[in-house]
């Protein structure tokens, strides 16, 4: 049998000093996927249950990266009061117990349930895009639940794939690779990217990019206002539609209630060779931006954003 292709690559990126460690990660992967999948059979109501559980330990016991959460919501917020903040916080650990749950669903759910989860809105710039011969590049934010837009491949009946950073743990980075890949969806490795572009330009294709993480300080980046502050955004996504000159979209998340999302494609770029240096990133940037304003709860306001 054929490997995934996106574990091939997880696996060729290792150090070799974290062979053995991988390794064993390995062994464990089968007892920790059979976990994990016999969990996901649970009906959702029972799972919601566990999640408000789940939320009650980390906000009121644990108090899981509280300090940040305030920190980061306060910045961001500034006209808004202490009790408009203290909402939004109570609202993102309630979507973030949720999101995982799903995510854990994820590894049995049948494509059917999934796609009712997700209400798209403007495929059709995608497909269209797709017929011209264009490769598809979707910048998105941790908004909303990300992770359920592995049904795109079977809504959307094109190749999509996902930009990926292989994690250290063996048996963490395969599973994400599988409940990632059930419903079709290719998995790329961050440093594969460029090649699988260069050796795919006659396959038109849509490629996933979750571009608002803090890029480390060797890297190509650019510096925006965003949320009221400072804020270097990866170069990525701009460097490579100019060099393929691939259509670029954004993709906006909210949530309409309680498992279902709506997602927006929205044009950003569609002649990346004409245009000016951080004109796509900046327009990404605002997107974003608007994103975080119309549903605040759903951003993943716990990641350490502006930590540099």
């Amino acid at each position: 049998m054929k490997k995934n292709q996106g574990e091939e690559g997880a696996r060729g990126a290792l150090p070799a000093g974290k062979k053995t460690r991988y390794r064993r990660g390995s062994i464990l992967f089968p007892f920790l996927y059979g976990g994990v999948y016999l969990f996901s059979l649970l009906p959702m109501f029972l799972l919601y249950r566990f999640s408000g559980l789940l939320y009650w330990f980390i906000f009121h016991v644990l108090s899981y990266r509280k300090s940040v959460v305030m920190q980061n919501l306060a910045r961001a917020f500034p006209d808004k009061r202490y009790n408009e903040i203290a909402a939004i916080m109570r609202d993102f650990y309630r979507s973030f117990c949720d999101n995982l749950v799903e995510i854990l669903k994820s590894a049995s759910i049948p494509a059917r349930q999934q796609e009712k989860k997700v209400v798209l809105v403007g495929a059709e710039i995608v497909e269209n895009h797709l017929r011209q011969g264009k490769h598809v590049i979707a910048s998105m934010g941790h908004c909303g639940n990300w992770e359920i837009l592995n049904v795109l491949p079977v809504m959307l009946d094109v190749h999509v794939n996902t930009v990926y950073k292989p994690l250290s743990s063996r048996s963490l980075d395969r599973l994400f690779l599988k409940t990632r890949s059930r419903f079709g969806m290719n998995m790329i490795p961050h440093k594969a990217i460029v090649r699988h572009f260069i050796t795919n330009k006659e396959n038109p294709s849509m490629y996933l990019f979750l571009a608002d993480q803090c890029p480390k300080i060797s890297t190509v980046h650019y510096q925006f206002t965003f949320l009221h502050q400072k804020t270097t955004v990866f170069a990525g996504v701009e460097k490579l539609a100019c060099m393929t000159n691939a259509v670029v979209i954004y993709l906006h998340v909210v949530k309409i209630s309680r498992g279902r999302y709506r997602v927006e494609c929205k044009e950003i770029c569609t002649d990346p060779e004409k245009s000016k240096a951080t004109e796509i990133t900046g327009a990404y940037v605002r997107l974003l931006e608007q994103n975080i304003e119309e549903y605040p709860g759903g951003w993943l306001w716990s990641h350490k954003r502006w930590k540099r």
